[in-house]
């Protein structure tokens, strides 16, 4: 597990399940330094749906190996 402090001084962590799950997409081939720029520096922060305790954090990027996209 790794953790983060993200925009706000909190503690983030992020899971080796979570990690994997994000990339295992094909937009983050070769992007995993991407995952602390978004969780330090966002540009969007939503609440999950699904879980009152989760927050997604997201920073779009004009190039991935896929296209322009929010990671």
């Amino acid at each position: 597990m790794q953790s983060f402090i993200d925009l706000f001084n909190r503690k983030l962590k992020l899971t080796d399940e979570r990690k994997t799950h994000i990339l295992e997409r094909s937009e983050m081939d070769g992007q995993e330094h991407k995952i602390k720029e978004t969780l330090i520096n966002p540009e969007l922060i939503k609440r999950s749906v699904s879980s009152k305790t989760v927050v997604i954090y997201y920073k779009h990027y004009p190039t991935t190996p896929v296209t322009s996209k929010y990671l």
